[in-house]
């Protein structure tokens, strides 16, 4: 009989929204799963929104101070959607009370906050898990396992990317991922933390990057506390710095020897949510693309003969699909992706051991980060290196 767990979601914007309703559809999508969630309570700083919340999604308690959510008996797993600057201070306190933890990406503002989070996790004995939810996909998991087994040979290449023009049009307003104090990094961090982590699951450890940086609105208006999102658009009225990156690229070395790119921007114009990776062997390649996430292309040589890239559509014989519909070509979506990782992180509590990606993948992706930072100061390849944790209390939480 499936034990029932108490969860409470700590943010109630986009994410927060996105995260309550996938503990909602666990049970009807995988009725096997050990351990059927219940919402206890959400929290928001903004009344308003934590009072919609619970009423939209049948949370028994609301509050505007996270830490009753931590501090409530009924919760065992705590769900943590706020803003970059609260991650450390929330995280702290919830594995001191022994809760499981669930943090969206960026673990921290930076690869150091990152590090202390992870530490404290560790220490504490609790679950963790992050929202890398792109790697969910079922094609993006066969693709993984056509890797694993060799069908592409050995990996020469591979090409990484997150373009998301939510920020292109300047009037776009100044909401915390743009402010170096809430957000830390700005598309490093963001965009570039899903990027890093495709390449580990896909195509392994990296020992060496180089990168750039541009920021190109400096300014942006002010965004209306507790309204929106970081699509909302305003027109006059007073404006305010960018104070982080719009853009990042780096040029990577893999410890397989492969040889990569990557590029992350948060302004361009043309794609929409184009979090995508092409990896190249010997003997073929592979190409993903969240736009047409239900969709991979393949291409495999035989002999001397190279075939052309050959569609294949997500079905029932690929991991997940049936949980959600029995049909080829029926595809998936981005809450569908948000499910199975609610899913999968319920299933390591309950078997009572870390699963991927915890919050030692985001240590690994935020070792990169790292290593990236540094070289837009020294303008140089910088080797990979293990970033020391910072304990310091967040400002402004």
């Amino acid at each position: 009989m499936p034990r029932v767990i108490g969860i409470g979601v700590i943010g109630m914007g986009w994410m927060g929204e996105a995260h309550s309703r996938s503990y909602r559809q666990i049970v009807e999508r995988f009725p096997e799963c050990p351990l059927h969630p219940r919402l206890i309570i959400c929290a928001d700083e903004f009344e308003a929104r934590a009072s919609a919340a619970r009423s939209r999604f049948g949370f028994e308690k609301q509050t505007t101070d996270w830490r009753r959510v931590i501090e409530d008996p009924a919760v065992e797993v705590v769900n943590v959607a706020a803003p970059n600057n609260l991650h450390l201070e929330i995280v702290r306190h919830a594995a001191n009370q022994g809760k499981h933890i669930l943090c969206e990406k960026p673990v921290g503002r930076n690869p150091r906050e990152t590090a202390a989070i992870e530490h404290v996790a560790r220490q504490a004995g609790v679950m963790s898990f992050v929202g890398y939810n792109y790697r969910w996909a079922p094609l993006v998991q066969y693709g993984r396992k056509l890797i694993r087994d060799g069908v592409l040979g050995n990996l020469t290449h591979y090409r990484g990317r997150f373009f998301a023009g939510y920020a292109s049009d300047p009037r776009g307003v100044l909401s915390w991922r743009f402010q170096q104090e809430l957000a830390g990094l700005g598309v490093l961090g963001d965009l570039m933390s899903h990027v890093i982590d495709m390449a580990h699951f896909i195509a392994g450890s990296i020992q060496e990057v180089v990168g750039m940086r541009r920021t190109y609105i400096a300014e942006r208006p002010l965004a209306t506390a507790g309204q929106g999102t970081h699509f909302t658009t305003s027109t006059g009225g007073p404006t305010d710095k960018v104070t982080n990156e719009d853009y990042a690229g780096t040029l990577v070395e893999f410890a397989n020897g492969a040889r990569g790119t990557f590029e992350v921007c948060r302004i361009i114009n043309g794609p929409k949510c184009q979090m995508a990776f092409e990896a190249h062997g010997t003997r073929g390649s592979l190409a993903w693309d969240f736009e047409r996430m239900n969709e991979l292309q393949l291409s495999l040589s035989e002999g001397n003969a190279t075939r052309g890239y050959v569609r294949i559509l997500s079905g029932p014989e690929h991991p997940y699909h049936a949980h959600f519909n029995p049909a080829v070509g029926t595809g998936l979506g981005y809450d569908d992706l948000k499910i199975i990782e609610a899913y999968e992180f319920l299933k390591s509590i309950a078997a009572g051991h870390l699963s991927e990606p915890s919050f030692t993948e985001a240590l690994a992706v935020a070792n990169v980060q790292a290593a990236v930072a540094r070289s837009w100061e020294t303008r140089s390849w910088e080797r990979i290196q293990a970033v020391p944790p910072e304990f310091e209390t967040p400002s402004g939480s």
